[in-house]
């Protein structure tokens, strides 16, 4: 077979597949290797309903079995064509407390050549952990993740995490058992919860959310809101203001609220039990706040494979160094200015705290993946392609200080129409950075061409000319880069930072 030219890909490495057998869905995952930052080829779920019934039965329903087995046979074939290296497959409560459970084990591992790992309660809490852990900056607190048959529930803290536990208070499980009675399903859930010890020594921490019926809540709570980047991962809610949702979640009786569209069809049956589930934890967790994750087992699955070293790199830096390389001109050069940035900022009185840092080093680093856009449209592309890519270990706001720092570099300091979603996320402190970081970039870049080996030779000093405050000190050599553009862009510097600025060439 005639392998593709294209270069949008990352040379030396492989796809690697994820088959995750869950209690609701069975999903294949293809990712473009096997990575800190992995980026996802390919995505498909089907909703088999392997949970349904069990409950009641003990059994897996052989109606769901046969969609499984079917979904299957498809993603091997779509392994095999995305040309994955190696296929990774792991089943959850459904196929592991089912007696015909070990049956559709062996039919799952004839069908796709592959041993299927089955993960005990104890196992998925801690992959979901990991998923955490690969997917966040130092999180500090609980991570719930909900599937169709389980709940697990672990403590984390950095990279050390606790011993998790499992209770039965998947969606489809408490949906079945309480026989569509919310009443009953929270009495069943408060008294299971009531179980999890754990869960004291989260109040004042985060909530770490994970499965697909809870990021439906949050994709509910965007809609309602009207939230600017729909964006799942990291999006945070405050404790209050959940309980509250997850009230109305629960006593809704309009189905056809058009805000419910946000939700795909399927979940919509059992978000009020998500909520239950949900409300039930967070009551007895007391946290200070939500934060929900789309990086859940099979993230964490592939996380624990990684070298130590890998493990401990950041996220956020590799995949924006990586789409550096994919689409900038030159990536030394966005390292360069990644490094120079952090030299000059004490110039302007900012000292940055670690997670500050690593914000402004990703913003350099991709603060040239829109060159090949028409220039009327680089600062917009490369706002909405920095706002929209699935980054990990970053929050909103600092998503928002990225973005707009790039806006600002090529389209100039001033808000508009563009920024002003954005600027609602970012705080007013990384606002400001942003302009600023916006400013030293439009000035640099007028000496760089987008190329290296300039921009390290620049750099600020104080001033003793008692008519300036700070001099852009620049080799003589360089000296026929001077002009009016780039003194308009210094003067504007200036103004943004209320400081008295001057080029000196020695």
């Amino acid at each position: 077979m005639v392998e593709s030219e294209a270069q949008g890909r990352l040379p030396g490495i492989a796809p690697v597949s994820v088959v995750d057998i869950g209690s609701n869905s069975v999903r294949l995952v293809v990712y473009e290797g096997h990575s800190r930052s992995p980026t996802i080829l390919f995505n498909e779920k089907v909703l088999c309903g392997l949970g349904k019934g069990i409950a009641l039965t003990g059994k897996m329903d052989e109606e769901s079995v046969a969609r499984a087995l079917a979904a299957l046979h498809r993603f091997k074939a779509l392994s095999d064509q995305a040309r994955a290296s190696t296929i990774y497959v792991l089943a959850t409560a459904a196929a592991r407390e089912a007696s015909n459970g070990p049956h559709f084990i062996h039919q799952a591992e004839a069908i796709l050549q592959r041993k299927v790992r089955v993960l005990s309660g104890e196992e998925e809490a801690r992959f979901s952990a990991l998923g955490i852990v690969s997917g966040f900056f130092h999180p500090d607190g609980i991570a719930g993740d909900l599937g169709g048959g389980s709940l697990e529930l672990i403590d984390i803290k950095d990279r050390d995490i606790g011993k998790g536990i499992t209770l039965p208070l998947g969606g489809l499980r408490l949906s079945e058992y309480a026989g569509g009675s919310i009443e009953k399903a929270r009495s069943f859930a408060r008294k299971h919860v009531k179980t999890a010890k754990l869960l004291s020594k989260g109040e004042g921490r985060t909530f770490y959310a994970v499965g697909g019926t809870w990021r439906s809540v949050a994709k509910l709570h965007m809609e309602i809101r009207k939230y600017p980047l729909h964006m799942m991962q990291g999006y945070e809610v405050p404790l209050d203001e959940m309980i509250r949702f997850l009230d109305q979640i629960v006593e809704s009786k309009d189905s056809k609220d058009p805000a419910l569209q946000a939700v795909s069809k399927h979940r919509r049956s059992l978000l009020p039990f998500g909520a239950v589930a949900m409300r039930e934890v967070l009551a007895a967790m007391k946290p200070s706040v939500i934060s929900f994750s789309a990086q859940g087992v099979r993230e964490g699955y592939l996380y624990s494979l990684l070298t130590e070293a890998e493990r401990n790199s950041d996220p956020l830096l590799t995949a924006a160094g990586e789409l550096a390389i994919l689409r900038a001109r030159s990536p030394e050069h966005a390292r360069e200015l990644a490094e120079w940035t952090g030299r000059m900022l004490p110039f302007f009185g900012i000292t940055e705290t670690d997670e500050e840092s690593r914000y402004r080093q990703a913003a350099c680093l991709l603060a040239d993946i829109s060159w090949r856009a028409h220039p009327d449209y680089r600062g917009l592309q490369a706002l909405n392609i920095i706002a929209h890519t699935s980054f990990v270990g970053i929050t909103h706001a600092g998503r928002a200080f990225i973005a707009l720092a790039n806006y600002y570099r090529f389209e100039g300091l001033n808000d508009d129409g563009e920024t002003e979603p954005l600027a609602t996320i970012a705080t007013p402190l990384y606002l400001e950075r942003a302009k600023l970081l916006g400013g030293l970039l439009r000035v640099v870049y007028l000496f760089s061409a987008s190329m290296p080996g300039i921009v390290r030779n620049l750099s600020f000093r104080r001033s003793t000319n008692p008519d300036l405050d700070l001099e852009f000190v620049v080799p003589a050599e360089y000296h026929d880069f001077a002009g009016e553009r780039l003194d308009g862009r210094l003067q504007q510097l200036g103004k943004l930072t209320n400081r008295r600025l001057a080029f000196c060439f020695e």
